[in-house]
């Protein structure tokens, strides 16, 4: 049995209790160390996601690596993991992102003008960045559980460190009322959540409890897969479908579809931009990738019934998300938005049950996890030299910072979907995945992608070009550590755009699964190309 899997989620959980207990003080030379212990564990973690991406073979086995873990036997819980093609390149996607994070928020902790000793000069460093590491930890679990307990007690168990990265860590360039509104934020962000856990659980219980009565008293998920695709383990039309809404209304929550989205621009606003990319490319991707792996896998029927309702909700999301952006005056607010109407075509694409859709919607989390962060860690730098978030406190940054607005630019044009740049692969597939099932909502989503176009470009317009403002006269360009946090997402970006095969080449089998599992198949073309002799077509 290989223990790489366990290894990759044991070690950030290690690096956050050991730069948690890392000597306090006040001086840099402390928080340095505790900030290089801490992205020197974010590298280990990251050399070993490269690892199993590596070792992952597309043409074998769904769940690949697997190791399991006696847990608590009385009701067949185990500590099981397994990597299959989408937790693969969403693991990988968090260990991509958590070091670019740490580097972006490399100052976001130190500590504020306070009398020595205090906590506030004493403990900020190590509790921000072991945060970070216990989050990575618990998405990482996440992504590559295969016990439905062992996934419900991560999903859940993530929302404390979230809660005070929010909470504890917000924004400084929030104003006089930015920390009441940070907790605002954060308690929020934490009640939706919690709420939709709550559901879940019922519905755990519930299915291990039909489970038990059917001989399958346990929470393998492979077992409780097949079990229910081969006819041996029946739910039931009400039961199922009861089920699936206690799962699917979690993960609508943190995905966050409409209209459970209300939590996400308050914590994005308030939060560091480094702590908004955990949000947004990161804790929220658990959402919708569990939709693919529990919803479709263990309610099949269900997750059909519900497919109409749920598409429809998706394109509202879609385009309600686009217009807010739209008319929003705050940056963040605005990225915040955004990521709403993206989540949307990922969402669009899981229930149109077709081999596109899932496998553009599989890419779109990892695109939109890379496009957004470099959108959002650009608009924290500029927001940093600025101190304001307001749109309309900015203009010709240009011309004082162009690496900056350079760099803005690549991440507003990947942002709308620009050909080239890798969300634009992704939404491509996902409209035309959705556009051979569901004709109608496919045209409807596709005005997303013009509004997207509207609200980045003005966007740019109103900070990047024009007259320099006052405000912006001096500004510094962007720094080696920020180069450091652009570069690479920048070339992500670029490289998926052009070449995405490597990542459709571990997705597309996992896909064809779970499409297999909800007996579901692209639908034939509505004209036929017929044959003609001498191989030719007409």
């Amino acid at each position: 049995m290989s223990y790489l899997l366990s290894a990759t989620c044991a070690v950030p959980a290690a690096g956050a209790v050991l730069t948690a207990a890392l000597p306090a003080g006040s001086d840099e030379g402390r928080r340095r160390v505790t900030k290089l212990v801490a992205l020197g564990v974010s590298f280990v973690t990251l050399a070993l996601a490269v690892v199993i991406a590596v070792r992952f073979d597309p043409g074998g086995a769904r769940y690949q690596l697997t190791e399991s873990h006696s847990w608590i036997r009385s009701f067949g819980i185990t500590f099981s993991l397994g990597a299959d093609g989408i937790g693969t390149v969403l693991a990988l996607l968090t260990a991509v992102l958590i070091p670019v994070v740490m580097l972006a928020s490399w100052h976001d902790a130190d500590p504020a003008p306070a009398p020595e000793g205090t906590f506030e000069n004493r403990r900020r460093t190590q509790g921000f960045f072991a945060l970070i590491l216990a989050v990575e930890a618990m998405v990482i679990v996440s992504f590559l559980a295969t016990d439905v307990f062992v996934f419900y007690v991560f999903f859940e168990a993530m929302l404390i460190p979230m809660y005070f990265l929010i909470g504890g860590f917000g924004d400084r360039a929030g104003g006089p009322e930015s920390a009441r509104q940070r907790s605002y934020a954060a308690v929020k962000f934490l009640l939706y959540n919690l709420l939709g856990g709550l559901v879940m659980l019922a519905a755990v219980i519930g299915l291990y409890v039909i489970a038990q009565q059917q001989g399958f008293g346990t929470f393998d998920l492979p077992t409780l897969t097949s079990a229910i695709a081969d006819g041996k383990l029946v739910l039931g039309g009400t039961a199922e479908k009861a089920l699936f809404l206690g799962f699917f209304f979690a993960f609508a929550v943190k995905a966050p579809l409409w209209p459970l989205h209300t939590w996400l621009p308050n914590a994005m606003g308030e939060s560091t931009a480094g702590t908004a990319v955990l949000i947004t490319a990161v804790v929220d991707k658990v959402g919708t990738f569990a939709m693919l792996r529990f919803c479709l896998g263990l309610f099949p029927d269900a997750s059909k019934t519900f497919a109409p309702v749920i598409l429809v909700l998706a394109v509202v999301g879609i385009i309600y998300g686009a217009l807010v952006a739209v008319g929003q005056k705050d940056i963040k607010r605005l990225v915040a938005y955004a990521s709403i109407s993206h989540f949307g075509f990922i969402i669009l694409g899981i229930f149109a049950m077709t081999s596109q859709g899932q496998s553009g919607a599989t890419l779109y989390m990892v695109n939109h996890g890379i496009s957004t962060a470099l959108l959002m860690l650009l608009a924290g730098f500029l927001i940093s030299r600025r101190g304001s978030r307001l749109i309309a406190d900015y203009g010709g940054v240009q011309k004082v910072a162009p690496v900056l607005a350079g760099t803005f630019l690549i991440g507003g044009l990947a942002t709308l979907s620009l050909p080239g740049l890798a969300p634009f692969v992704s939404e491509f597939l996902v409209l035309v995945g959705t556009f051979t099932r569901y004709p109608v909502l496919g045209i409807i989503a596709t005005f997303g992608i013009v509004l997207a176009a509207l609200y980045v470009l003005v966007l740019y317009q109103r900070t990047m070009t024009g007259p320099v403002k006052e405000g912006v006269r001096g500004m510094p360009d962007l720094k080696v550590r920020e180069l450091a946090v652009v570069a690479p997402l920048v070339a992500l970006t670029i490289l998926l755009g052009v070449y995405p095969k490597p990542l459709t080449d571990i997705v597309n089998p996992a896909v064809d699964d779970t499409l297999s599992q909800i007996h579901r198949t692209d639908p034939a073309p509505a004209h036929p190309v017929a044959a003609i002799p001498g191989g030719e077509h007409k």
